[in-house]
């Protein structure tokens, strides 16, 4: 399986980006095609438990604004229709225009990550996150030529690792697939209760780290919750 380091994405990210000229609300917001009966058919026939979080209207334009995508796409339209979805009782947080539960909309959250300012044409975009440190991205160049697909930045290495799955089949990966087999040796015994106490804007920081040869064991590792914001930045500075 072919994987890209987090230092390329770095590197990549700090780099000079396009500026574009952001299309209007009037040309994002799709009333007649929209894409959201579409996610909400997919929720409903869902295999895993998917919430919906409440829309906080005082940030969903903005939010939709700021990433310029629009609402005939799914991604669109939970950005615009939702404050975020959360998959399995919140060990997947997709991210939409922000919550009081998820105060992270996907434009806040990747500006200064994926981008400098907004209208910049970004390299990559950071779409959910996991509660054990896992983020998935969706590639705009910064890996390779396969734009659009889903890569996912493992707790157990510090290498994105390729998906080959669109946002959309993503989005369908997250309600359908068989999660415990895909987190195989990285769910311990009572996530399930420990998850109730997480918030969804942090994550479980482990020690020993997952990805050494001393933290495979999930079982007898510490855990410490920690903010995302703070999980993203230390696996940057490790590639630093």
């Amino acid at each position: 399986m072919k994987k890209t380091s987090l230092l390329i994405l770095f590197f990549v990210a700090q780099g000079i980006l396009g500026q574009n000229k952001m299309k209007p609300l009037s040309e994002l917001i799709n009333t007649t095609d929209s894409g959201w009966p579409i996610v909400q058919e997919w929720i409903k026939s869902a295999k895993n438990k998917a919430e919906i979080l409440e829309l906080d209207s005082a940030t969903d334009k903005n939010a939709l604004y700021n990433t310029q995508v629009t609402t005939r796409s799914p991604m669109g339209a939970i950005i615009y229709y939702t404050g975020g979805i959360i998959i399995d009782n919140g060990w997947i947080r997709i991210l939409g225009s922000g919550n009081s539960k998820l105060t992270r909309s996907i434009s806040n959250w990747n500006k200064g990550k994926s981008f400098k300012e907004y209208g910049d044409s970004p390299p990559f975009l950071l779409i959910a996150d996991d509660a054990i440190g896992g983020f998935y991205i969706l590639n705009g160049g910064a890996f390779g030529n396969d734009f659009g697909k889903i890569y996912y930045s493992a707790p157990d290495s510090l290498e994105y690792e390729p998906l080959n799955i669109t946002y959309s089949e993503f989005i369908l990966f997250c309600l359908n697939n068989d999660l415990n087999a895909f987190y195989k040796g990285l769910r311990w015994k009572n996530w399930e209760k420990d998850l109730k106490n997480l918030n969804y804007d942090k994550t479980y920081n482990f020690y020993p780290y997952l990805w050494t040869k001393e933290g495979k064991e999930i079982e007898k590792n510490a855990k410490t919750e920690v903010p995302v914001e703070e999980e993203y930045s230390l696996k940057i500075d490790y590639y630093k």
